[in-house]
Order: structure tokens, then C-alpha cells, then sequence
């Protein structure tokens, strides 16, 4: 990997933009598809910047609909044109009684999670308000079929779905259009859900706060394009661009918010 790459990205993410570069290379040599794991919104980010104006290899991505936070991505040279079924996706339902039982997003998670995979082989959870379905890579589903039973203490089944079932979820995303100081973490944190920076500094020493699903330690930590913020008991928060700044230094800051 070209060392030039790296000044444009944080240090800890090398090993990230070490493996897509990989990715980009092994499509390069064998002139042959490269289908990935799902990515999150920063992963995708960096994976268009390694691209850029490469001529011999493309990206595509996939999620089950347009606006899913984690696809997975498909890096192909021009011959190749992508199909949907490329992206080995599926959707598996769960079946569980409604009348008696509700669900929720990080009940869910966690289930899958303690079944024994890694979140990389798991797509968007989504719902409509009653049903949930979920997003998975394809070689997995039969081993949450056969495995996961129970999400908490309700009883659930899961069952295999086509694409053309997708649910249309419900956004909880809510864009937002805020002034903060600096694109420190706490500052986006305090403005984001009108918290004091000392609020906001506590629950990152507190270990309650994400980046991108990695715990943040420094409240000084800057966030970047298309980082995903995860504060427990808040919600999560998206830095989708900063306009420019106003005539006191503020930064203009375009943002998705989910509140809990």
C-alpha cells in the first residue's frame, strides 16, 4: 500500500484500508469479481476513495434495499456487469408471536451475536413496526435457521425469504442541520442530543459510546465523513458533510440522527 494513502485516513484504520486494498488487488489480478463481507458507511467510504479513478476496477454495493446502512460490496472489473444475486444475500423473517412478545433492534443483535458469528456476515435489521426481518450473507442463513430459536425468552423460528419480500422498513433516521465548534466527538455528541460536553465527555469515559462499533476513549477524538456514532441510551449519529463555517467559526454540519 502506497504510505500516501494513509495520511488521508486515521492510523487505526489501516488494517482496513489494507484489507480492501486486497480486495481491489485480487479483482486487478485474476480480472475476476471480488464480493466482500457487509460494510458500514465508513468502510464504504474508504473503499471509494481506494478506488477513485481506477480504470480496470469498479464498485458496486448491495444492502437488500437502497438505503441500508450495511451492504456488502462487489469490486469487478468492466466486463462484469452486477446482478443482485452476485451479492449472496438473504432475507430470513422471524416468526415469532406478536400478540404476546415484542422485539426490539439490539435484542435482536445481540441474539445473532451470541449464536457465534461475526457481525461482518450480517446485514441491516430492520422492521415495519410489527414484523422483523433480517439481512445476512447467504452461506449463514442455514446455521441461523437451524441454531437461533430464541431471541430473550421468546420463542422466534426463522424463515427464509426472497428479496422481493423485503419489508419496507421504517427510518428512524432524522436529518439534521446543526451548528457544532469543532468535529471533536464530544462536541458532536453534546450537540446532537443538547447535552452539556461535560454529559457527553462522561459517557465516553464511561465506555457507552461507538465509532464506527469500536469504543471511543477521547472525548477529543475527531469524527470524520460518514462515521457512525452509537451512544448507549441516545441512539446513533451520522456526520454526512460540513458546509462550511459561519462568521463566529461554527461548522455548518449535515447529519442523520436516531433518538431513542
Amino acid at each position: 500500500m502506497n504510505d500516501g494513502i494513509y495520511q488521508h485516513f486515521r492510523k487505526e484504520e489501516r488494517v482496513t484500508i489494507d484489507q480492501i486494498a486486497s480486495y481491489i488487488s485480487e479483482a486487478e489480478l485474476n480480472y475476476a469479481p471480488v464480493l466482500t463481507d457487509f460494510f458500514n458507511p465508513r468502510e464504504r467510504f474508504i473503499a471509494q476513495a481506494l478506488i477513485g479513478k481506477n480504470l480496470v476496477i469498479q464498485m458496486a454495493t448491495q444492502g437488500g434495499y437502497q438505503n441500508a446502512d450495511r451492504k456488502r460490496v462487489l469490486f469487478y472489473p468492466q466486463y462484469f456487469e452486477p446482478q443482485v444475486e452476485d451479492f449472496e444475500i438473504q432475507v430470513l423473517e422471524v416468526n415469532y408471536p406478536v400478540k404476546f412478545a415484542s422485539l426490539h433492534h439490539g435484542q435482536i443483535l445481540g441474539a445473532l451475536v451470541h449464536s457465534g458469528i461475526t457481525r461482518n456476515v450480517l446485514g441491516d435489521i430492520i422492521t415495519d413496526g410489527t414484523r422483523w426481518q433480517l439481512i445476512v450473507e447467504k452461506k449463514i442463513a442455514p446455521f441461523l435457521i437451524s441454531q437461533l430459536d430464541r431471541i430473550g425468552r421468546t420463542k422466534v423460528k426463522l424463515n427464509p425469504k426472497k428479496l422481493s419480500e423485503l419489508l419496507t422498513p421504517e427510518s428512524a433516521w432524522q436529518e439534521a442541520h446543526l451548528l457544532v465548534s469543532s468535529q471533536r466527538i464530544d462536541s458532536i455528541i453534546a450537540s446532537s442530543y443538547h447535552l452539556s460536553r461535560g454529559k457527553a465527555k462522561e459517557l465516553i469515559e464511561n465506555d457507552k459510546v461507538q465509532l464506527n462499533w469500536m469504543e471511543v476513549a477521547r472525548p477529543d477524538y475527531m469524527v470524520s465523513i460518514r462515521d457512525i456514532i452509537s451512544v448507549r441510551g441516545y441512539g446513533r449519529i451520522r456526520l454526512d458533510a460540513i458546509g462550511g463555517t459561519t462568521h463566529k467559526g461554527k461548522l455548518k454540519a449535515e447529519m442523520a440522527i436516531i433518538r431513542k
